[in-house]
């Protein structure tokens, strides 16, 4: 292999590298790094909006499962009335239990 056989394929592997990178955003990764309260304002953002969708996700999860139960209820199907009964028992039972 000649040497400018060599240096085009080094050329190559470098201009394919740095496309990586730049596919990557490592410069911008490094510039927030850089910056620490930029970096601690995105993560409190973050984290608000992460805590907020988890709280209105699990909201409408519950207010769901509450919805579907009061219609199994108010259909007085044996099974599952007995079933929402003895989990009523259940809660109830541990309220008595815990003293504050």
């Amino acid at each position: 292999m000649s040497p400018e056989e060599k240096l085009n394929t080094m050329y190559r592997m470098t201009n394919g590298l740095a496309q990586q990178m730049e596919k990557a955003r490592i410069s911008e990764y490094t510039e927030l790094l850089l910056s620490p309260w930029r970096l601690i304002g995105l993560n409190l953002l973050s984290g608000t909006v992460r805590g907020l969708g988890i709280a209105l996700g699990f909201t409408f999860f519950a207010a769901t499962i509450v919805y579907v139960l009061q219609v199994l209820g108010a259909l007085n199907l044996p099974i599952i009335g007995d079933y929402i009964a003895d989990i009523v028992r259940i809660v109830q039972h541990q309220l008595e239990l815990k003293t504050f």
